[in-house]
């Protein structure tokens, strides 16, 4: 027997969570048992708990888009027994039952093993934020950004995307700019932000096409107006890699910015990346993100403490990276 975290609708549409002991026989198919150490809390976890997005289709459902962990036993050519691996994305946590869990079944291909020197506590400290993050600095690495391309903007600064993205592009270089709703937050400077800019300043129009510029490149997890402004003030040949949708998911812009300024704009997917682009960005992280500041943008909560946790997140109210501990 274990414990897990299930929500359940009931017939007024209503979502609650609530730990329930459940046994082997209760999980879902899939060639790999793990024996989860820890989950985290992402904006679309916060979605899951409350409800909302339609992510979720079929309830009963354990929650937890990513968890790291102990194989407990395995038939899938890759994994045996004790390895430590890690799970992000392929939408499990939403169609799939999550990490919030002190046991998880899932298929093996989702998979990637837990990268030295990293424990199972800090590959959840980074989670699927971070590697969404990696993966964008890699896309704008990509397109020839380097620390002499000029400023980088990261949105949404104070999140876990914003968080971890603002370290690594201090780490490798680059000056680091931060739009985020708290200005007088000492937080962005201690993990090496250089200029903080007001959230309003991006979510308010001008209503022209173009604007000074101002950003070589950036990481934008805010969608919405704010993304469509940054456009505008991309210079040129720069290039934007949109991460997330915490301020909407329309874009209301013109193509003004990609004809006359070349500036590229960059879907990130950490869902349904392959293994093999994973595979790189985790080896990346342990090599760019600079672990003395994971455990200082890291708050850790007991499996019991999550369902709470889920409307502060989507009201912009959880700062860095939240470690669900699935044990404690």
């Amino acid at each position: 027997m274990f414990k897990a975290l299930v929500i359940d609708k009931s017939d007024d549409k209503s979502v609650s969570a609530s730990i329930k002991e459940l046994d082997d026989k209760d999980l879902p198919e899939g060639n790999v048992t793990i024996d989860v150490a820890y989950s985290t809390l992402n904006y679309k976890d916060g979605l899951v708990l409350g409800g909302l997005g339609g992510l979720v289709r079929n309830y009963p459902h354990v929650p937890g888009i990513d968890f790291s962990g102990t194989v407990a036993n395995s038939d899938h050519a890759e994994y045996k027994t004790g390895d430590k691996v890690i799970l992000t994305g392929w939408r499990v946590g939403e169609v799939h039952w999550g990490g919030y869990s002190q046991r998880a079944r899932v298929n093996g291909d989702w998979l990637v093993p837990l990268p030295s020197p990293l424990t199972e506590y800090q590959a959840m400290a980074v989670g699927t934020a971070g590697l969404t993050a990696m993966l964008g600095i890699m896309a704008l690495e990509d397109h020839g950004l380097t620390p002499s391309s000029g400023p980088i903007l990261v949105t949404g600064a104070s999140g876990g995307v914003g968080s971890v993205a603002c370290s690594i592009l201090s780490k490798l270089g680059f000056e680091v700019h931060a739009s985020t709703g708290r200005v007088d937050d000492q937080y962005l400077t201690s993990i090496g932000v250089s200029e903080i800019i007001p959230r309003e300043e991006l979510a308010e129009s001008n209503g022209k096409p173009l604007n000074k510029e101002r950003w070589a490149g950036a990481i934008d997890s805010v969608g919405g107006s704010s993304l469509a402004n940054l456009l505008t003030q991309t210079k040129y040949g720069g290039s934007v890699a949109a991460i997330g949708l915490a301020g909407g998911n329309k874009l209301e812009t013109t193509v003004i910015p990609f004809l006359l300024r070349g500036v590229n704009l960059l879907g990130i997917d950490s869902v349904m990346c392959p293994k093999h682009k994973r595979l790189q960005a985790w080896q990346r992280l342990t090599t760019d993100l600079p672990l003395e500041l994971l455990e200082t943008m890291t708050e850790t909560t007991p499996l019991t403490g999550i369902a709470s946790k889920g409307t502060d997140i989507i009201k912009g109210k959880v700062r860095g990276r939240m470690v669900v501990d699935v044990n404690g």
